[in-house]
């Protein structure tokens, strides 16, 4: 499926969900040609003092490593899902995290966020950041290790805190800088605000052209009613052009839950707001995999910034990514777990270190290493919290007011995404009638019919759907 407004942009619906796709490939000599110019090189210049070389690829870029005489950088080729808006977002953002934070993030070199080049596509040339990704570090780190590193997060996110237009965060939501003027919006201290939000939920396939609101948005309600629109929109026009009986049965399904959260959204989030809500820079998509780190287990950049926006702070109470899943307090004792050869055990070969990088499961069966990534996880998540109340005095305010409405998030997203659905209507049938149940748990066990209206919310501080 072509979207003749991205050009270079095809979506693929043969699998469970669209997937981008490129209608052609980028071009390594106009990349290397791109990145001659912007880094002083000559064209005529020797091989040796500008070389690209093909990298990996995400969702929606190509990454190129480029070792020249001027160093090593890294050229991020973009496919135009939502064009220069994803760009433009991205670079404001890393230029006001590197000026306002001590995060070590990439510098910006130089960019293009429009396809009106020689690559054929928005770019963006940036520094080539140290360390490996701390995925591929974790199993050997020490706690000490993990403990330091948690608590480094923490105050990375508290920095972001009062990194913005107010010097307290921003007013409205939305990614910064991005919109319909050709530079990047700022306000008179030159702090871009935010903007159009830039996210898969309003860009994927057909939702791009979808006539909804796409930001700024003033208030948790105006945003989260928008992403509820797109997804009545999309089952709605799913349910029309299906003649399967089950296609038809799984969008009613979704088009039934979505429709009760929207029911319930003003309930939980007021639809007038003044002055705008304050809002926070939070990236949500800090795995192990954006956190790189060195041999000592120290991060070195934190990377992956491409469709960051400035949240409801109510939304930055929840727990980075890398630190969320099941509670396990007791650590699995390793006798107990079968062994396992080491041959096809579960190496991940993906990353450029190859062997160097792989996953070493020690002759234990992967059980194991969940098990234990459970139990790290519950201890780190103490830690990130204690830091947080430190960094923070107003810390455990934030998470508790923030529970139930960080779970109605969650809510939502599963309703988009099509998971758990009967659980997800279990969970907002429950609390219409202010049975305040963690969202999680429901998930995990649903609810029994015997449940009365006397339970109150359980919830683990700093918690995430």
């Amino acid at each position: 499926m072509r979207d003749a407004s991205r050009d270079g942009l095809a979506w693929d619906d043969s699998g469970l969900d669209l997937e981008p796709r490129w209608t052609r490939e980028p071009d390594i000599e106009a990349i290397e040609a791109v990145c001659r110019r912007h880094l002083g090189i000559a064209a005529g210049a020797p091989d040796t003092d500008c070389a690209v070389y093909f990298h990996t690829a995400g969702a929606y870029n190509k990454l190129y490593l480029v070792d020249s005489i001027r160093g090593r950088f890294m050229m991020r080729v973009c496919l135009s899902v939502d064009p220069r808006n994803k760009v433009r977002g991205e670079v404001a953002t890393l230029q006001l995290v590197r000026r306002k934070t001590d995060m070590p993030v990439p510098h910006v070199v130089a960019y293009d966020d429009t396809s009106a080049n020689e690559i054929g596509f928005e770019w963006i040339l940036m520094q080539l950041m140290p360390g490996r990704p701390a995925y591929f570090r974790w199993r050997r780190m020490t706690m000490a290790q993990k403990e330091t590193l948690v608590s480094r997060v923490a105050e990375f996110q508290a920095q972001l805190f009062r990194c913005g237009n107010l010097g307290d965060g921003f007013r409205g939501i939305g990614t910064l800088g991005a919109g319909p003027d050709q530079n990047p919006a700022t306000d008179a201290a030159g702090v871009p605000e935010p903007g159009q939000i830039v996210s898969s939920v309003w860009f994927s396939g057909p939702h791009y052209h979808y006539t909804v609101p796409r930001g700024p948005f003033r208030s948790s309600h105006d945003w989260l009613r928008a992403y509820l629109m797109i997804i009545i929109k999309e089952h709605t026009t799913a349910l029309n052009d299906t003649h399967d009986d089950d296609d038809r049965e799984y969008a009613e399904g979704v088009l039934r839950v979505a429709r009760k959260l929207l029911r319930l959204l003003p309930k939980l989030f007021p639809a007038i707001m003044h002055p705008i809500e304050r809002t926070v820079l939070w990236h949500d998509d800090l795995t192990l995999m954006n956190l790189m780190v060195d041999d000592a287990g120290r991060i070195t950049a934190v990377i992956d910034w491409e469709c960051v926006a400035a949240m409801p702070r109510w939304v930055a109470s929840q727990f980075p990514e890398f630190l969320r899943g099941a509670v396990r307090e007791d650590r699995p004792d390793r006798s107990r777990y079968t062994d396992v050869s080491d041959k096809g055990s579960s190496e991940d070969l993906s990353y450029p270190g190859g062997l160097e990088d792989s996953l070493d499961n020690e002759g234990k069966t992967e059980l194991y290493w969940i098990h234990l990534m459970e139990y790290e996880q519950t201890q780190l998540r103490k830690v990130y919290s204690a830091r947080m109340r430190q960094l923070r005095p107003e810390w455990d305010m934030d998470v508790t007011e923030g529970a139930l409405k960080v779970d109605f998030l969650g809510a939502v997203s599963r309703c988009g995404a099509g998971f758990y659905l009967k659980r997800v209507e279990q969970w907002v049938d429950a609390v219409e009638k202010k049975e305040f149940l963690g969202l999680m748990e429901v998930l995990r066990v649903g609810i029994r019919k015997e449940k009365s209206s006397s339970h109150t919310r359980s919830h683990v501080s700093g918690a995430a759907a």
